[in-house]
């Protein structure tokens, strides 16, 4: 046997959603039902394990052997769930070296990853039984009786249905095959599967909680909302003060009229409220900042060792190939910005809420900050955070060849100050001479590297920083002027791509080459690798000029038509090539020995004893790959015993 194709089917009491395969898995439980598989590409066989049957010896061996090629989509939890299936211990999981996930291929060919989805869009002969969630429902979760009670279905309680189930089951292995079979002239390069099982290597690990502050920040989060709806319910005199219908009909008695109750909308009526309208608006606008979901996720997916596993999706930004949260969702973590973060986090753990509240104006907004400390490391480790020093803005600049800016870098200045001295034509100094212009600059960069204008300054909140409405277009231009070489490679990527999709013919500019194959075009990368938008075609966009449209997963995970041009292309090929960048980096760390327990953006966490070398680390991550050929690259780091943003 050379290749193995599996599907499973699985019961657990444990929710799936919420927490997570891993801790899934966990469940005292926790069952496989059904293993369907083909081995060889030989027709697809179903074992009933939950009525009796066995794997067949050579099946079972196969999970094992290193030399058999496991495939599945979504492979992470065939893996993971045959881990406790084979009776591994708990933390302990079958090497994913030998797995292959057919999910990751689709992603990287800018297909949707959900089997029905690909195979839909694929048009397969074989596609996906559209009545397996009810049948899902049914027999792999646990059913709620008339009295609330729990009930589990077995194949007993409705035989029928179970022999759908089975077929369901078989089919979805057919369809997974179909999919390989489809994708065959476009295979995953060898490297990035190596990226795939690092990257599964890092979920298994996992990182450590710290249940007891995960406790005791719910706990602390429920009687700050106790304590101040009934203060609410006391100053109102309403039943439901969090009810925007009753609050805005009190206030409308109390001269008030409020469309809304939105963050900015209450801001605005504190500034014109006092007394009792005052109390009340600052208890809404508290009552609404108290979200504890983070340390509820946490507490859902933490399992064996205290660790929190799965985090990560591989692939998970098809467009780019960027990495995702999962989850906890630790892409999109709030920041902290405390002095007092040690204190604040020791009053929470402690219990200590009266301590808390006295200290500290806002209790949702110090558990807000805290949320990223609940990740700790294990006993006798610190934490060595890595992470590139504005690693878009050095890859826009090598690719486009903006010469200033590469001196910045190799100069080792501040991009903010030099980008609004460029702009502004006079020397800025962070904390020095025009430093208050450092701040444009920072809202510029980040702002409108990739074709961004007044709208995009808007967004990123420039109003807010004291920029005038009427200063945002002059903005526009003084960062475009200083910028020609970046300005001219979005419109040499438009250009490079129109000619593609026009002439179904090869392209390049800039080192970036464009490719129209089998439907698809084909964008390769400086590391190699290909961006891939299907089904492109030249539209006309709401101006009436020609655009590029592609198929894509847009609005609402829904697979439909998308537009792009070059700044949003060159958007993508940066990304995508600051993704490549990190992985590299990471297999470098993991070659030392470096220990990653997680990465968000472009950081990388490391578990580490207290005496290991953050300057290695940072030098190691820093380092440029062989295909980046004049990129200045920099890492920077910090030590820590919970994580933070430093």
């Amino acid at each position: 046997m050379k290749t193995l194709s599996i599907d499973i089917e699985t019961f657990s009491s444990v929710s799936l959603q919420k927490a997570g395969v891993y801790r899934y898995a966990e469940a005292h439980d926790f069952e496989v039902l059904l293993f369907a598989y083909s081995a060889d590409g030989a027709p697809v066989k179903v074992v009933d394990l939950a009525l009796g049957e066995s794997l067949p010896r050579e099946v079972a061996a196969a999970l094992t052997d290193p030399a058999v090629t496991k495939w599945a989509f979504n492979a992470q939890f065939e893996r993971i769930c045959l881990s406790r299936f084979l009776g591994l211990p708990a933390g302990v999981y079958l090497d994913p070296a030998s797995w292959r996930c057919t999910m990751v291929w689709a992603a990287m060919l800018g297909l949707p990853l959900s089997l029905e989805s690909v195979g839909a869009v694929l048009g397969l002969e074989k596609q996906k039984l559209k009545e397996g969630k009810d049948l899902i429902r049914y027999f792999c979760t646990l059913s709620a009786a008339r009295d609330g009670s729990p009930i589990r279905h077995y194949p007993k309680d409705a035989p029928e249905r179970w022999e759908r189930f089975k077929a369901y089951n078989l089919r979805d292995v057919e369809t997974e095959t179909g999919i390989q079979a489809k994708l065959a002239k476009f295979p995953v390069p060898e490297s990035e599967w190596i990226n795939y099982c690092l990257d599964q290597e890092i979920n298994d690990r996992g990182i450590m909680i710290d249940r007891t502050f995960v406790r005791q920040a719910i706990l602390c989060d429920g009687r700050f909302k106790r304590t101040h709806l009934e203060t609410a319910r006391d100053v109102t005199g309403l039943e439901n003060p969090n009810s925007p219908v009753q609050l805005k009909a009190w206030l409308a008695e109390h001269g008030f009229e409020a469309d809304s109750l939105s963050k900015a909308a209450v801001a605005e009526l504190l500034e014109q409220a006092d007394g009792e309208v005052e109390l009340a608006l600052s208890l809404r606008r508290e009552l609404a900042r108290s979200s504890v979901k983070k340390y509820t996720a946490m507490e859902a997916v933490v399992g064996a060792g205290d660790r929190a596993r799965g985090l990560i999706q591989f692939y998970g930004a098809n467009r780019t190939g960027r990495y995702a949260g999962r989850l906890v969702q630790v892409q999109n973590l709030p920041q902290n910005h405390m002095p007092d973060l040690a204190v604040a986090r020791s009053l929470v753990r402690n219990g200590d809420f009266t301590g808390l509240e006295y200290f500290f104006d806002s209790v949702p907004l110090v558990l807000s900050e805290l949320i990223r400390t609940a990740f700790i490391p294990k006993p006798g480790c610190r934490f060595f955070v890595a992470d590139f020093s504005a690693i878009e803005a050095r890859v826009i600049a090598w690719i486009a060849g903006e010469q200033w800016r590469q001196k910045v870098f190799a100069d080792g200045g501040d991009i903010y100050c030099a980008s609004a001295s460029q702009m502004f034509h006079v020397p800025v100094e962070k904390h020095g001479v025009n430093g208050h212009l450092r701040q444009k600059g920072k809202i510029a960069e980040l702002a409108l590297g990739y074709g961004g204008s007044v709208g995009a300054l808007k967004a990123m909140g420039a109003l807010n920083y004291g920029v005038a409405e009427e200063e945002l277009k002059p903005l526009v231009d003084a960062w475009r002027k200083a910028n020609p070489r970046i300005v001219q490679f979005w419109w040499d990527v438009d250009k490079a791509a129109t000619t593609c999709i026009k002439g179904r013919t090869a392209a390049e500019t800039h080192g970036i080459r464009f490719n129209y194959l089998s439907g698809m075009m084909f964008v390769t990368l400086p590391s190699g690798r290909n961006l891939v938008y299907v089904r492109p075609r030249i539209g006309q966009n709401r101006f009436g000029s020609e655009s590029v449209t592609y198929e894509g997963v847009g609005e609402q995970k829904k697979w439909l038509r998308l537009e792009s041009y070059g700044p949003k292309f060159v958007e993508n090929i940066v990304q995508g090539t600051a993704r490549d960048i990190l992985a590299e980096s990471m297999l470098r760390l993991n070659a030392k020995g470096y220990r990653i327990v997680m990465h968000v953006h472009d950081e990388a966490v490391i578990e580490a004893p207290a005496d290991t070398s953050l300057e290695d680390i940072c030098s190691v991550m820093g380092q440029p790959p062989a295909w980046a050929n004049g990129l200045l690259l920099r890492a920077d780091g910090y030590v820590c015993d919970f994580y933070m943003k430093d």
